[in-house]
């Protein structure tokens, strides 16, 4: 049985706490190795080692810091099969998608490497007489992160190579259920030649991430997973006077008109909604086609599509559609929430519940559902199933559906499929989301645009990566300076206007 660290000062670190968490295979059931699960002690150990590392790192000139994460990313790209094998072994993605993983958080340190250029401040030339004034982007000293199980490469990388690039030290706290590859992530940016102590991983559980919520240390925190825990870390950390960015759930919803390419719209929700298992928080699970006539051909084109996905572990080859979710309890959660729908009147027009693959029934396998006939207030609609189920809402008009995505408390991304530019433009100015696609189903932005949500999604007021990410990570001061040409008898005791 493996056991697993921290990486604290440069160094994999053995637990000293004594409590520990079963690391699975999602697709045997079985435990593959311990994670060690971190004290209020241990993780104080790490921001002593932070706050000692960090001022030398800061007053690194930007473009040697850029340098360092540009070695980062040919070291990403050496290792991309390894890392990608680490990430499916203990999330159960298939290998495509978990280098897709590693390759959108490897985008976003590209960007920072431009850290000299966003770091840039400003400055005024005769503010008053004789008077200057300049701004300073400065590090914010000793940051954190708190990430979740869904991504656990790219998400860690949206928030430390920022936090990196702008001068701060990181303490990343990944999810406890995959824990290898962030440790992988910090042995590597130190390969690519970051001063130890700058980025430690630190594993653990509710202890641990209190311990950082009341640090006093600690400068600011990022966070990815549920709502509910995403309003606590916001709220609790706000009030301990820390910057706070963190993101939350999610539902969907991609926006049919009858004048879609039907073919083009099945395809894109069957990747949007079974890709990663559903396990995606920009995955479309409600589909909202308009009319009865579109409902009748999209779930015509649909139904074939989903009875030829390919479920299985990430060892069967490239062709798998997608894995097991990642634990058994997401597993009972969501064969629960499909039963619900059944309860409470919705369609199952595609039934998983009897999914079982040979030879591995003892893994988190669940098979595809599709359901048509949801209402709006049937629990599958109101809650994030994070699994491989897609809801059909079927809307009369296009108002009645643009007010189905307005009025969901979610609002992380929605999409709409047409071939009318009137109607695509009308959706993305009015729709109050804050990741909109016009004939694509999952509008993650690349790298220099930001990402984040709107409404009950995201709790705080910057998004992660493209410029925010510069902002969150810095604080700005601002100089003014005179420099008197000669000595000066007397005081003033007033700004001197301009003339």
């Amino acid at each position: 049985m493996q056991e697993l660290t921290h990486y604290i000062g440069g160094e994999h670190v053995k637990g000293t706490s004594g409590r520990f968490a079963d690391v699975m295979n999602p697709a045997t059931g079985e435990v593959q190795a311990k994670v060690p699960l971190a004290s209020a002690d241990e993780l104080d150990k790490a921001v002593q080692i932070a706050a000692e590392a960090q001022p030398a790192w800061a007053a690194t000139n930007p473009q040697r810091r850029a340098r360092v994460l540009m070695k980062f990313v040919d070291l990403l790209n050496r290792d991309m099969d390894k890392l990608a094998e680490a990430l499916s072994r203990e999330h159960g993605k298939t290998l495509p998608d978990a280098a897709g993983d590693v390759q959108r958080g490897l985008e976003v340190v590209e960007y920072c490497i431009g850290a000299p250029q966003m770091l840039k401040g400003e400055y005024t030339d005769n503010a008053g007489p004789g008077i200057d004034m300049y701004s300073m982007r400065q590090a914010l000293g000793v940051t954190a992160g708190i990430t979740p199980f869904n991504f656990p490469a790219m998400i860690p990388m949206w928030m430390f190579a920022p936090a990196i690039a702008c001068g701060n030290a990181f303490i990343l706290k990944p999810s406890e259920r995959d824990p290898s590859v962030p440790l992988m992530l910090a042995e590597l940016m130190e390969e690519a030649g970051l001063p130890k102590g700058i980025l430690q991983v630190v594993n653990g559980d509710k202890e641990a991430v209190d311990a950082i919520l009341y640090h006093d240390v600690i400068q600011s925190i990022g966070f990815v997973g549920s709502t509910p825990i995403a309003e606590y870390i916001y709220g609790t950390g706000c009030s301990q006077g820390k910057r706070v960015q963190c993101f939350g759930g999610a539902k969907n919803h991609m926006i049919v008109m009858p004048d879609a390419d039907m073919d083009q719209a099945a395809d894109a929700l069957i990747g949007a909604g079974y890709g990663a298992a559903g396990e995606r928080c920009m995955a479309i699970s409600v589909a909202v086609p308009v009319g009865d006539e579109t409902a009748d051909r999209l779930i015509e084109k649909l139904v074939p599509r989903i009875e030829k996905l390919k479920v299985g572990p990430y060892t069967a080859g490239a062709d798998v559609d997608y894995g097991p979710v990642v634990t058994a309890a997401a597993k009972e959660n969501i064969l629960r929430l499909v039963q619900t729908g059944v309860d409470q009147g919705a369609k199952l027009v595609v039934d998983g519940r009897d999914f079982s693959l040979q030879g591995y029934e003892n893994g988190y396998f669940v098979g595809a559902h599709l359901f048509d006939n949801v209402t709006k207030d049937m629990d599958i609609y109101k809650t994030e199933i994070f699994g491989p189920v897609l809801s059909t809402v079927r809307a009369k008009t296009y108002e009645e559906a643009l007010s189905l995505a307005m009025d969901h408390e979610y609002g992380n991304g929605t999409a709409i499929f047409t071939r009318d530019g009137d109607t695509a433009r009308d959706f993305a100015n009015r729709i109050n989301i804050g990741m909109v696609g016009i004939n694509v189903p999952i509008p993650v932005p690349l790298a220099y645009h930001t990402f984040g949500g709107w409404k009950k999604s995201v709790f705080g007021d910057l998004n992660q990566h493209g410029p925010d990410a510069f902002k969150f990570y810095t604080r700005t001061k601002t100089v003014t300076a005179r420099w008197p040409s000669g000595l000066k008898e007397g005081g003033e005791f007033h700004f001197k206007p301009m003339d």
